[in-house]
């Protein structure tokens, strides 16, 4: 099966650490591209290049102020992400529910101690 192309797909988009590094940077608020290029140690053109791939797929969005561009966050984009997420989270409630089990088990086991 072909994979989509990284600007049409949020999957793939979000599959690249750095460009999930930028969204959580993002999430504090609106930043210009330099800001995010120096937090992430990268060149600006290469984190632009990043930019422009979130932008594509929704996650980010950009305003002109001034001289400068800001990039901001855009978390709609992310619906897809947390409704396929969202199907596994039967089976992490099972496993809490299996931790906290155990936790009162061992808390019982040492009150009878």
């Amino acid at each position: 099966m072909a994979r989509a192309a990284t600007t049409s797909d949020v999957f793939n988009a979000i599959a690249e650490p750095q460009r999930r590094q930028m969204l959580v940077l993002l999430r504090a608020g609106e930043r210009p591209v330099t800001d995010l290029a120096q937090e992430l140690g990268m060149s600006q053109p290469r984190a632009s290049k990043h930019l422009r791939v979130l932008r594509e797929v929704g996650l980010v969005r950009d305003r002109k102020a001034g001289k400068q561009r800001l990039y901001g966050l855009d978390a709609r984009g992310l619906r897809p992400v947390h409704e396929w997420a969202g199907g596994f989270e039967r089976f992490w409630n099972e496993s809490f529910d299996r931790l906290d089990a155990y936790v009162q088990d061992l808390k019982q086991a040492r009150q009878e101690e």
